[in-house]
């Protein structure tokens, strides 16, 4: 029986990180609510169903294509439903889920604290940037 290298126990070790990574699910989780619109699309949506032309308006950079694929993703995670009636033009309406309902304060939570503490991310990378320390005042009490 030979012994694995020191390189071959890395590799996989980092194949056996990468499994635990892939089914851990606050990843998995943070994976799709860190999509690029989807918390706009939670902000607009926690208020009541809308439309599709309305949620567009609401989210004026997200191309169509782009804003249909993101809600396509959250309808097959279960986090919001698509009803279409049929009409003319037909209307398409999305509202959250109980599920999504659920996830509501938990992205308003993460909004207030990116709001109070984006000055002290930005001023942490700049100091690192420049190659210097830096000083970034405590983060007040909860």
């Amino acid at each position: 029986m030979t012994t694995p290298t020191s390189a071959r126990r890395n590799a996989e070790a980092a194949i056996a990180h990468r499994a635990r990574v892939t089914l851990c699910p606050t990843n998995r989780l943070l994976e799709r609510i860190g999509e690029k619109w989807v918390a706009l699309l939670f902000k607009e949506l926690a208020e009541g169903p809308r439309r599709y032309g309305e949620l567009a308006r609401a989210i004026p950079g997200a191309s169509q294509k782009m804003l249909t694929q993101t809600v396509r993703r959250l309808e097959r995670d279960g986090l919001l439903t698509r009803t279409v009636t049929p009409a003319v033009p037909v209307r398409v309406d999305y509202a959250l889920t109980p599920l999504g309902q659920s996830l509501v304060p938990v992205i308003e939570t993460v909004t207030r604290w990116a709001e109070q503490h984006i000055g002290q991310i930005e001023a942490a990378r700049e100091a690192h940037d420049a190659g210097r320390p830096a000083h970034v005042p405590s983060a007040p009490g909860p």
